[in-house]
């Protein structure tokens, strides 16, 4: 089964096609469907709208069945910041070492034990016939006072999971323990009900 995902990010279209593969299901985006979905603001105050408005436009425009990601590192020490907003932490056109550096600037006074955190992300899925669902998956851990490894993408050289940073642990790994992962492995089950 085709589905298309709603994203822009490739870091993410790779992380869930990788994923997704083993459960049967082709994960397509904009460069194999030949759509160049709209860009869709994001306007919910909670992960799982955020996730449903992308998947939402994105069946709506293709006819397609579709899913889409939101997702964020919520750190404790920032009252759940960057959160929604992890993408845009340091402004709308930032980029991910903005991003990293301006997390460090905020938390350049909170000791180790303090750092706690976690990367949450919800999938949502729609259907052409209306159906709906989403899954959360999260992953908990800490951020490190400066980046390590090169690996992964956006915040993961400053995230330490239970088995490693993301920024040094393989993609397999990652996938094991993630807050994609655990989603998506939730995904895979709830999916099955609609098929």
């Amino acid at each position: 089964m085709d589905i298309i995902m709603a994203t822009h990010n490739r870091h993410k279209l790779e992380e869930l096609s990788r994923i997704l593969r083993p459960l049967g299901l082709r994960a397509v985006g904009e460069a194999e469907t030949g759509f160049h979905l709209p860009e869709v603001e994001e306007t919910g105050t909670t992960f799982e709208e955020n996730a449903l408005l992308k998947a939402r436009s994105a069946c709506a425009f293709t006819g397609m069945t579709a899913v889409a990601d939101d997702s964020g590192l919520c750190v404790d020490a920032l009252d759940g910041a960057p959160g929604l907003y992890s993408a845009r932490y340091a402004g709308e056109d930032a980029d991910t070492d903005a991003n990293n550096r301006k997390l460090l600037r905020a938390l350049k006074d909170v000791p180790e034990g303090q750092r706690t955190a976690r990367f949450v992300s919800v999938v949502a899925c729609v259907f052409p016939d209306g159906r709906e669902f989403c899954v959360r998956g999260e992953c908990e851990g800490s951020i490190a006072f400066e980046p390590h490894g090169n690996g992964g993408f956006g915040y993961d050289p400053l995230f330490l999971s239970p088995i490693g940073y993301f920024g040094e642990i393989s993609a397999e790994e990652k996938d094991r323990v993630s807050h994609r992962g655990a989603a998506l492995r939730l995904f895979a089950k709830e999916i099955q009900k609609y098929l």
